[in-house]
C-alpha cells in the first residue's frame, strides 16, 4: 500500500455560486423550453437562432426539435474548437444539452399551445424566450445556437459578430417564410426578436447592451491573447500602479456584449484566478464590433 502523502486533487470543485447558477441555468432553460413548446413551435414562428431553424426543419419532417438542436449544435461546437480551441465550459454545454432535453420532454406534456393567434403567440413567446434566456446569462450561462455560428462567420469573413448574428437569424427567419409559404409568419417572428431583445435587456437590470470590464492581472498577455482568439474581440492595455503595494500592474480594457460576459469572466477566472476585475455596464458603444457612428 502506497503511504506516500497523496497530491493534492486537481478536479475542480463545485462550490455554492457554481450550484446557484446551475440552478438559475436550469429556470431560465426551463422557461425558454416553455415559450418554444407553449407558442413559438407550434404556431411555426421561427424567430431565428439554433431553435428557429430546428422549428423550421421539424414542421418538415415531424422531427423533434430538441433532436434538431443538438444536430445542430453538436457540428458547431465541434468546428468551433477545432477553430479557437477548447474554450466552452460546462455551464455552456450545460445549458445547450438541457434546452434540447426539455424542449422535447415538454412537448410530450404540452399536446396544445395556449393560443393558436400567432400575434399573441409571437408576443407571449418572446417574453417567455427572453425572461429564460436573461435569466440564462445572468447566471453565467448561454444555449449554444447561432451565436457560435456567427463567431464562426466572422473567423473567415469580415463582418462583426453582431452583424454576423443578425445576418444568420435573418435568414432563418426568410427561409421560414419561404419554406412555409407565409411570409407573414416571418413578420411575426420579427415581433418575436423584438420582444425578447427587450425581455434579455429588463432582465438584466437595463438596457445596456454592452459591458465594459477592467482586468488588473500578472497574466495580462495570456488573458489578451485568450479572449482575442476565443471571443474575437479586442483589448486596450493601460500601464497602472498600485497606491498602497506602488507595483506596477497591467490594467486591460475590453468592451464584450452581455451574452460574452459570463465567457470573459471565465476566461480571466481560468487563467488567473486572482485577478481583480470591475464590469460596468455600457450604454453606447461606438467602433468595430459594435455600433458605427451616427446610428441611432
Amino acid at each position: 500500500m502506497n503511504t506516500s502523502p497523496s497530491k493534492e486533487s486537481k478536479v475542480p470543485k463545485i462550490g455554492r455560486r457554481d450550484l446557484l447558477d446551475y440552478a438559475g441555468i436550469f429556470a431560465g432553460v426551463a422557461i425558454t423550453a416553455l415559450g418554444l413548446d407553449w407558442f413559438l413551435i407550434p404556431n411555426m414562428i421561427a424567430a431565428g437562432g439554433a431553435s428557429g431553424l430546428a422549428t423550421v426543419i421539424h414542421h418538415l419532417t415531424n422531427l423533434p426539435v430538441g433532436l434538431l438542436m443538438i444536430c445542430i449544435n453538436v457540428p458547431l461546437f465541434l468546428a468551433s474548437v477545432r477553430t479557437f480551441g477548447k474554450h466552452f465550459g460546462a455551464k455552456t454545454i450545460f445549458g445547450t444539452a438541457l434546452l434540447s432535453l426539455l424542449i422535447d420532454l415538454l412537448a410530450l406534456i404540452i399536446r396544445e399551445p395556449l393560443t393558436k393567434d400567432p400575434l399573441l403567440a409571437a408576443l407571449y413567446g418572446g417574453v417567455f424566450a427572453g425572461i429564460g434566456m436573461g435569466l440564462t446569462f445572468r447566471f453565467n450561462g448561454t444555449t449554444g445556437g447561432t451565436d457560435i455560428a456567427a463567431r464562426l462567420l466572422k473567423r473567415y469573413s469580415s463582418l462583426s459578430v453582431g452583424r454576423a448574428l443578425l445576418f444568420i437569424d435573418m435568414a432563418i427567419i426568410i427561409l421560414a417564410g419561404i419554406v412555409f409559404r407565409q411570409p407573414d409568419l416571418s413578420l411575426y417572428a420579427l415581433i418575436t426578436v423584438f420582444v425578447t431583445s427587450k425581455a434579455i435587456d429588463l432582465i438584466l437590470e437595463g438596457e445596456d447592451y454592452a459591458r465594459a470590464a477592467f482586468i488588473i492581472t500578472r497574466e495580462a498577455d495570456h488573458i489578451v491573447q485568450s479572449v482575442f482568439t476565443v471571443l474575437g474581440r479586442g483589448i486596450t492595455t493601460i500601464e497602472g500602479r498600485g497606491a498602497y503595494t506602488g507595483t506596477d500592474r497591467q490594467v486591460l480594457l475590453c468592451v464584450v456584449s452581455r451574452s460574452e460576459q459570463s465567457r470573459l469572466r471565465e476566461i480571466v477566472e481560468s487563467i488567473d484566478p486572482s485577478a481583480f476585475v470591475i464590469i460596468t455596464s455600457a450604454r453606447e458603444v461606438f467602433g468595430e464590433g459594435f455600433m458605427e457612428f451616427g446610428a441611432k
